[in-house]
């Protein structure tokens, strides 16, 4: 059986204004990742009222189910987008939505490795952690359900990936701002029992997840087949090695960058607790912003990711370069201003979370060296999506792990000589700085340009 390349109209996306498109795309993306934060909130703030056991639990089991849900999002689904947006761009519609099946098969065989682990391993990695007695008891429990689950997570992510890369962001932010309502209502109401639901505490929390995330793979299995979609799901047909490979070839590497930001995260906690537990609070009030503005460049990524892939599966490159610089411009001004904002105010942000004079200065001090170079996490993570959609994703993973190394061996200088708590802060700022530039320093020194397309 061979695969054809029929003709097929050009897609809208290469011919559209870069900048207004790229706002118009990352929109709904914003909508969305929104959405999923607040489940975040939600869950943490029902888990709370449950008492500190389930709480502690909870928060043993959450670092691995971001970890899932980074790589499967962001990561593999950032190969699947751009292997699925390169074929369209090359208007070899038939192998994108071979790419489509393949990437499904992807998802569900990672969301079943990581289910098989997480049953055999998870009470001792939860144990390393700290867990023990009744924490560590109900972090299984919780864990058990949440990752029973992992093939429905993962398989949601996979197909949304494939919408994204067709240059759908509307179904797929409409299913999780969907989703996130479920889950927000079944989570609340099994685990303090509203209506006829039963109590179940913790338990039922895992449950409201799974059935979410099953809830939106299910949706987004439809959105494939509607009878418009740019690129449909068959889940009957050949399977081939060329074809993993073009998803596994970005996607792959790509998981290593969860990896990074979560290792940078925790070897800055490291270190600010030997600064002290007021330096150590006042990181944690600055680095929570962090995480709320991620969803904001995420989402002007993303939007670009099928933008350049697309444009290099038709073969125009200077195209594609416009889409990446961009929307790094986008995200770092965006981020930017609003670092700087709080550089100058920061107690806009940190009297939110502490009254103790003390914690409010260490985290004053840290928005005051952190804050403007909000600009550089910006670009870097809007070019990381970019380079993901011309299949180039060596140079931003460079980056990130320079960031690491910057960050590591710096605080251990730091720790040695006894410096003061705003060095480290300086640190940080100095880490996504060399993040932000290694970058756009990799994206302009590495060649873009179309792979062929085998189409026998």
């Amino acid at each position: 059986m061979t695969e054809t390349t029929e003709p097929t109209p050009v897609h809208p996306l290469l011919s559209a204004p870069v900048a207004p498109t790229l706002a118009r795309l990352a929109a709904p993306n914003l909508l969305g990742m929104l959405a999923s934060t607040s489940v975040s909130i939600a869950e943490t703030a029902y888990i709370g009222r449950l008492g500190a056991e389930p709480l502690a639990a909870a928060a043993l089991v959450l670092p691995l189910v971001m970890l899932m849900g980074m790589m499967s999002a962001g990561a593999m689904g950032g190969g699947v987008s751009s292997a699925v947006s390169r074929a369209l761009g090359a208007g070899a519609r038939d192998r994108a939505e071979a790419l489509a099946r393949h990437g499904a098969v992807i998802g569900l065989g990672l969301g079943l490795f990581f289910s098989i682990a997480l049953s055999l391993f998870g009470k001792g990695m939860f144990s390393l952690l700290g867990g023990e007695g009744e924490t560590l008891r109900l972090a299984v429990i919780y864990s058990n359900i949440v990752f029973a689950f992992a093939a429905a997570i993962w398989l949601s992510n996979m197909l949304a990936s494939v919408l994204r890369g067709s240059g759908d962001m509307v179904g797929p932010s409409a299913t999780m701002l969907a989703g996130a309502v479920l889950q927000i209502v079944l989570g609340g109401a099994l685990c303090f029992g509203w209506g006829p639901a039963p109590a179940l505490g913790i338990v039922g929390v895992g449950l409201g997840a799974a059935i979410a995330a099953t809830f939106m793979a299910g949706v987004m299995f439809l959105l494939l087949h509607r009878p418009d979609a740019r690129v449909r799901l068959t889940l009957i047909g050949p399977l081939g090695r060329e074809h993993f490979a073009d998803i596994l070839k970005v996607g792959l590497p790509a998981m290593l960058s969860p990896i990074q930001t979560v290792g940078t995260v925790l070897v800055i906690t490291a270190i600010a607790a030997r600064f002290g537990v007021h330096t150590l609070a006042g990181y944690g009030i600055g680095s929570r912003l962090e995480f709320l503005l991620v969803p904001i460049a995420f989402s002007v990524g993303v939007a670009s990711l099928p933008m350049v892939g697309l444009a290099i599966g038709a073969g125009d490159v200077a195209r594609a370069r416009k889409v990446a610089w961009t929307a790094g411009a986008m995200a770092g001004a965006v981020l930017g201003v609003l670092g700087m904002v709080l550089g100058l105010f920061p107690e806009l942000w940190v009297a939110i979370f502490t009254q103790d004079p003390d914690v409010r200065v260490a985290g004053a001090l840290y928005l005051h060296f952190v804050g403007p170079c909000f600009a550089f996490f910006g670009l870097s993570l809007a070019l990381y999506f970019s380079s993901q959609g011309a299949g180039r994703i060596l140079g931003p993973l460079l980056a990130g792990t320079a960031r690491l190394a910057v960050v590591a061996i710096g605080g251990v200088i730091l720790v040695k000589t006894n410096a003061p708590s705003w060095a480290l802060f300086a640190l940080v700022a100095l880490g996504m700085v060399t993040m932000g530039a290694m970058t756009a320093g990799f994206v302009a020194l590495t060649p873009w340009g179309p792979r062929p397309i085998r189409v026998g």
